[in-house]
């Protein structure tokens, strides 16, 4: 854990990548630069790139280093605001109504008090509101959500603060720091886009991919993990439905490993493509040039 004070954002954006990468994620110096603003503003980060190139594990590991909490908000289709905020516990309040006699069900306190704190079931975003400054608040694949659902978001990163009809108002004391993640299956709205501070993660290059996987996987062995790189490398320039992240390469890395194969050849790369290849088409697409892709390495 870094020494930083809780939630004091770092004292320079070298400062903040050294911090990234005792927490073993290599971040570029525009993605350090756009974090340390954002920090220092309070405004939302907003991070696009395709799956698993780290925009999720940004938001991981800024909240380790700073001591903070992370809350989580994963989006998908259909989300409502009270699946985001808060639902009353139906359930426990009317167990709780069962056991109250004829005399206290007509006592309206009583009643009142079936939409008290002990029956509200908080979510992510209750939650982060209420935890302010404490927490790094992660709403994750907001292009999953719907327009609806944006709109919503758009109110509540402006005012940190939701009215609950039967409790009132909760503002938060202190802005959490705020990271939301796009795959880019929809265009998001300007406005949403506006109240943040924008940064896109592409793909590493080969020797910053190596870079990531020796901190992530410090016991591989060194001409492995290069061959495994320039292999990822090489798929992603083949016609694939779902080109592989960093995450596959250190998924690939991990599972050579269980094999106890220090050498990527035809043989091993066949045994374990599902851990970098996601995909049928791709899988038979892939495993046709598969002599040729390790050849490359």
């Amino acid at each position: 854990m870094s020494d930083q004070p809780r939630n004091e954002a770092p004292a320079s954006v070298a400062d903040l990548q050294a911090q990234l990468r005792s927490s073993g994620y290599l971040a570029s110096r525009g993605l350090a630069t756009a974090t340390l603003i954002g920090l220092r503003l309070g405004r939302p980060i907003l991070l696009e790139g395709e799956v698993g190139v780290g925009k999720t594990e940004m938001a991981k590991c800024l909240a380790h280093i700073g001591g903070r909490q992370l809350i989580r908000l994963q989006c998908y289709e259909g989300i409502d605001t009270h699946q985001a905020l808060y639902e009353w516990d139906y359930a426990r309040q009317m167990l709780h109504v069962r056991a109250l006699s004829e005399g206290e069900l007509s006592d309206a306190s009583t009643v009142s008090g079936l939409y008290s704190p002990e029956f509200l079931i908080e979510r992510p975003l209750l939650a982060a509101i209420r935890a302010g400054s404490k927490a790094v608040l992660l709403i994750d694949e907001i292009d999953r959500a719907d327009d609806e659902f944006e709109a919503f978001l758009l109110e509540l990163l402006s005012d940190f603060q939701i009215t609950i009809p039967e409790v009132g108002t909760i503002a938060a004391d202190d802005r959490p720091a705020v990271v939301l993640t796009s795959n880019r299956t929809r265009e998001l709205h300007d406005a949403l886009k506006r109240r943040c501070l924008y940064h896109w993660i592409g793909y590493p290059t080969f020797e910053e991919e190596i870079e990531i996987v020796r901190l992530r996987a410090p016991d591989a062995v060194e001409a492995l993990v290069r061959k495994v790189v320039a292999a990822v490398q090489r798929l992603r320039d083949m016609d694939l439905v779902k080109l592989p992240g960093v995450a596959e390469t250190l998924d690939w890395v991990d599972a050579l490993g269980v094999l106890g194969t220090s050498e990527l050849d035809a043989a091993s790369a066949a045994d374990t493509l599902g851990a970098v290849i996601k995909d049928r088409d791709d899988l038979e697409l892939v495993e046709a040039e598969l002599d040729r892709v390790v050849a490359d390495a």
